[in-house]
């Protein structure tokens, strides 16, 4: 009786995030409703006595996705008016594609049967170890080959994204230890003598002083083809 009370409450909470997921206008709150569904999906998974998986889905999804989407939300200057202007354009597309998926659930679950030794293996005796670890017999033994081929196929999608993502640009900044080991003393502290209850008013705001350019590379030879331009010879 108790579960069946938590699972309706737990239930009812998903689905109210999950459908506030989708109409709130702040995208914050949107994230924020995304997270609360999954705690939520966790705990139906507990009472169904799936941990290993409410566990991936608090870690995992909770941990690393759902708050990577809310940093980036947060981080990101996106103009929201912007995306939403096209929504009555794309709105029937989005139907379609809406009802063509309740469709197919409907049939799935419409053909969906138990099988007919479903009720005697719940009434079994539980194993003696638990989900968790006959999962990881599983995988380690009889899938152990697809788990790595899954594994490496990640792994170069990672370093690809990597690798197509990496730009070289002027304006970053680049770590030159030559120059950093090559420093004196004078050239990175400064001395100076502040007043007893001076503040910023007085003082001002306290700028240190900026390193010296380093000087470009000459070009090897005269008539070598380098990257700025040469100067015209006089004839």
């Amino acid at each position: 009786m108790i579960t069946t009370f938590f699972f309706y409450v737990f239930a009812a909470i998903l689905l109210g995030s999950a459908a506030t997921v989708v109409t709130a206008r702040n995208p914050v709150h949107s994230v924020l409703f995304l997270i609360l569904a999954f705690f939520n999906a966790a705990a139906l998974f507990l009472i169904a006595g799936a941990e290993f998986l409410a566990l991936v889905l608090v870690f995992v999804y909770v941990g690393a996705v759902a708050l990577f989407f809310l940093f980036v939300v947060m981080m990101l200057d996106v103009d929201f008016a912007e995306m939403r202007s096209g929504f009555q354009r794309y709105l029937p597309v989005g139907a379609a594609l809406g009802a063509v998926l309740f469709i197919e659930i409907i049939t799935v679950a419409w053909g969906w049967k138990f099988s007919l030794g479903a009720a005697a293996l719940r009434a079994s005796p539980a194993p003696a170890i638990s989900n968790t670890e006959a999962l990881g017999n599983v995988v380690y033994t009889d899938y152990i080959f697809l788990f790595q081929a899954a594994g490496l196929v990640l792994l170069v999608a990672m370093i690809g994204a990597i690798v197509l993502t990496l730009r070289d640009r002027r304006t970053s900044h680049h770590q030159n230890i030559r120059v950093q080991t090559s420093r004196t003393v004078a050239e990175t502290t400064e001395l100076v003598d502040v007043r007893i209850g001076a503040g910023v008013k007085e003082l001002g705001i306290y700028r240190p002083k900026e390193p010296e350019p380093e000087p470009e590379p000459a070009h090897a030879e005269d008539g070598g083809h380098g990257h700025g331009a040469h100067a015209p010879e006089k004839r």
